[in-house]
């Protein structure tokens, strides 16, 4: 486990990735629980006194690592961008439970099913992830036909997020 202090960041500008609140997790550090390891990973351990698991760490070039801070984990450690953060993190090699519900509903649409198991084991992750986060079932219905629709036009769970935004 390695454990640092750390600022919290904002992109302004970033692609994809704009507007995100993260932390950097710097190449030393990140050699250190993941050896050798220049692509995305998961990570458990805490942010100050909140435990997370299952977080993922994104490659940004240069061997270093961010670590996206959704609104539920800045909610909960009560800081946000230019506030100190104590982080202890270590790999975390458990796996993610894919959500029953998107796998009924795939298991209904066939070619969407077929095309949701050639996706990388990543993306499956992220579909179910953020099903499974939704607090009402009206999200959560409307995040299932979101995805299953996405995946069934070959879409990755990043560009139905892009697609979204396009809309708006």
């Amino acid at each position: 486990m390695i454990s640092f202090f750390t600022t919290i960041k904002k992109f302004s500008k970033k692609g994809e990735k704009t507007g995100w609140t993260y932390v950097e997790i710097p190449v030393d550090e990140a050699q250190k629980i993941n050896p050798g390891n220049k692509r995305s990973f998961r990570v458990k351990g805490y942010l100050d006194e909140v435990k997370i698991s299952q977080a993922a760490l994104i490659p940004m070039g240069e061997g270093n690592f961010i670590l996206p801070l959704n609104k539920e984990l800045r909610k909960g450690t009560g800081k946000n961008e230019g506030d100190e953060l104590n982080i202890r993190i270590e790999t975390d090699k458990s796996e993610i439970e894919i959500s029953p519900d998107l796998l009924e509903c795939l298991a209904d649409e066939p070619k969407a099913l077929a095309n949701f198991n050639k996706l990388a084991y990543h993306h499956r992750n992220y579909f179910s992830k953020w099903i499974l986060s939704a607090k009402t079932f009206e999200t959560k219905s409307k995040r299932i036909a979101m995805a299953v629709n996405a995946i069934l036009n070959n879409k990755d769970y990043g560009q139905m997020i892009r697609d979204q935004k396009d809309k708006h």
